[in-house]
């Protein structure tokens, strides 16, 4: 039988068929070369010897494929190792960023940096005041955020129309745009009217979140909302419901799982943030609960604070702002799992 056999289409392609190892062992191959030349010219590095390894791949695996496979696997399996390489090369800085928190911040965490504050300790003590201010302040912008959010979704998937519809629309995309700070200055401003110039609370803070915190909501609850079939909704209304009614007990149950997972990626989104805290609940070294009384810190502020000023031992205050930032992306982890663990538990199959 010939190697060469006519396809359906009228092009030739070749009958035979590269090893499952292939793709790996050109690489492999080609990462190798790449870092020999690269130190034979004195010039070597990990990310060029990438690079140079994902072209020099590309242009061997589509040779070998042509010349066994024929063209268009060929082209097939080019696409797929330069989609794979470019998504293993946008893993490398997440990975190298994990891999140096953690290295830098596993020293600095232990349980009394978790349960004690820094009250009257000169140089040192824990960050458990940063870590409840943090938990307060990020609850309270969830509060004010989601209830808004969710129905300004509502109305521009349910009711909305014309020229309301459209500036509101036009309004989430700029607010989408805002630098941080600027929600930040926003909250001082409006808090400022009233309390006067110099103050500081935890609710300024939680305010200056949720500027940052609502547009995310409203657009991923209004991406999930337009997901419900509307068969679902026409259903409900051939029975006579009402349609608030339709939306409270057909829609919003229906889109449930991916509601929860927007708004865990909007806390994920504004728990890290820094500027606007500075500017809103000042640095404090005690526990305060209240975020309507007085200063209340947070973890992004305190490793800022850490690394900003050291003081006598600058060792020491440098691994608690690494443990501060290890603790802080380990709470936006633990978000992500509840919320896949919520969307797996709740999740209904839309057809």
């Amino acid at each position: 039988m010939s190697a060469i056999s006519p396809h359906p289409g009228g092009a030739l392609v070749s009958g035979g068929i590269l090893p499952k190892w292939a793709p790996y062992g050109v690489f492999l191959g080609a990462a190798a070369l790449s870092a020999a030349v690269l130190a034979a010219a004195g010039s070597f590095s990990i990310g060029l010897t990438l690079v140079f390894g994902v072209l020099l791949a590309c242009v061997a695996i589509y040779s070998w494929s042509r010349a066994v496979e024929g063209p268009r696997r060929a082209v097939d399996r080019v696409v797929t190792m330069a989609i794979a390489s470019a998504f293993a090369l946008a893993m490398i800085p997440l990975a190298s960023l994990l891999f140096e928190v953690a290295k830098r911040g596993l020293p600095g965490l232990s349980l009394e940096f978790i349960t004690d504050d820094a009250r009257g300790v000169i140089n040192g003590g824990g960050a458990a005041h940063a870590l409840v201010g943090t938990l307060v302040i990020t609850g309270v912008a969830t509060i004010i955020s989601v209830p808004i959010g969710i129905m300004a979704a509502i109305y521009l998937t349910e009711y909305g129309g014309g020229k309301l519809r459209r500036a509101l629309t036009f309004f989430v995309d700029v607010m989408t745009g805002i630098p941080s700070i600027v929600a930040g200055l926003f909250a001082y401003a409006l808090f400022e009217l009233f309390f006067g110039p110099g103050i500081r609370l935890g609710v300024m803070g939680s305010v200056a979140l949720s500027v940052l915190m609502i547009p995310i909501v409203i657009r991923s609850a209004e991406e999930i909302l337009k997901i419900v079939p509307n068969h679902l909704r026409e259903a409900a209304y051939a029975l006579g419901t009402p349609k608030w009614k339709t939306i409270t007990k057909i829609v919003l149950p229906t889109a449930f799982a991916g509601l929860v997972t927007g708004v865990m990626i909007a806390i994920a989104r504004i728990i890290g943030e820094t500027a606007p805290l500075l500017v809103t609940t000042g640095v404090i070294d005690s526990i305060n609960s209240d975020p309507f009384e007085g200063r209340m810190q947070n973890l992004a502020v305190y490793a800022y604070s850490e690394y900003r000023s050291p003081g006598v031992d600058k060792a020491a205050s440098y691994e608690r702002a690494w443990a501060a930032a290890l603790l802080l992306i380990a709470i936006v982890m633990i978000l992500n799992i509840v919320a896949r663990m919520v969307y797996r538990r709740y999740k209904t199959e839309i057809r």
